[in-house]
């Protein structure tokens, strides 16, 4: 064997470690909360220059949808290479199994809005080098997290640049009082001014005037499209400057894990116009 062949592959071998050493990394770790008074976990996604530069990175809060978790992300799509591509930290929170990322009225443990909104960002900005101003956060979420994320921007736009939704249940009331809503909120009956008061829809009325982004996402297969159209349309109405589309597929994971990217470049294309 030649001295060459006997020299390639420890020289591959090294450029694969150094490689690795490169890559983003993705971490869980766990963000106490007072307000839930629980210790709820997170993914924490850092692109590959993280270490390598004292840059601060923007970061976009991911958000799951009904009866998943801070793992359901991660689990179906590999974040690392989104997170190295457009130099983003992406960290995903845990908003309960029906948790809606709404203060409830009624049981007192679920504090999701005050958990993400304040003691979520407060410990990313605390342990990781973000650009810790609304100019650098961004919040994205599938289904019930597509009404927290509009929900969020619409009641904090102190906090957060922009929103994503994909697949929207953008106003309570489309639930048809299944996935927990009762629980948290009450019947819609007894209680109709908690049911609008909730609905991201009946609040982006705020967003009016701001110079905020918006990007609305939905399959028209999908059982939220018509809330989606009514989002638009009022979006329009009100002449809030967003993205609208609707493309093939249904509410599934097919469709978000295809969607994410979409969302990104959004967000990435809206900060380096605000820069």
């Amino acid at each position: 064997m030649s001295l060459n062949k006997r020299i390639i592959p420890g020289f591959a071998a090294l450029l694969l470690f150094s490689s690795a050493l490169q890559a983003a990394s993705l971490d869980t770790v766990v963000i106490k909360s007072k307000a839930l008074g629980s210790k709820p976990k997170a993914v924490v996604v850092v692109p590959d220059s993280y270490n390598q530069v004292k840059d601060y990175f923007p970061v976009l809060y991911l958000l799951h949808g009904w009866s998943g978790s801070f793992q359901d992300w991660p689990d179906h799509i590999d974040l690392r290479p989104l997170s190295d591509r457009y130099q983003m930290i992406i960290v995903c929170p845990d908003g309960g199994y029906a948790g809606w990322y709404l203060d409830s009225p009624i049981p007192k443990e679920s504090q999701y809005e005050t958990y993400l909104s304040q003691e979520v960002i407060r410990y990313i900005d605390k342990h990781y080098r973000t650009v810790a101003d609304s100019e650098g956060r961004f919040i994205c979420g599938l289904s019930m997290g597509g009404h927290g994320a509009v929900r969020m921007l619409a009641k904090h736009p102190e906090l957060y640049a922009a929103a994503g939704s994909m697949s929207g249940v953008l106003a309570l009331t489309a639930t048809g009082k299944k996935y927990g809503i009762v629980q948290l909120i009450g019947p819609s009956e007894d209680y109709p001014e908690r049911w609008a008061e909730y609905s991201c829809l009946n609040l982006v009325d705020t967003l009016a005037g701001l110079n905020k982004g918006l990007i609305v996402d939905c399959g028209i297969d999908d059982f939220t499209i018509d809330v989606n159209r009514e989002m638009h349309k009022q979006l329009m109405e009100l002449g809030i400057f967003h993205d609208y589309y609707e493309r093939p597929g249904g509410h599934s994971w097919d469709y978000w894990t295809n969607a994410l990217e979409y969302h990104i470049i959004y967000f990435d294309k809206f900060k380096k116009r605000q820069n």
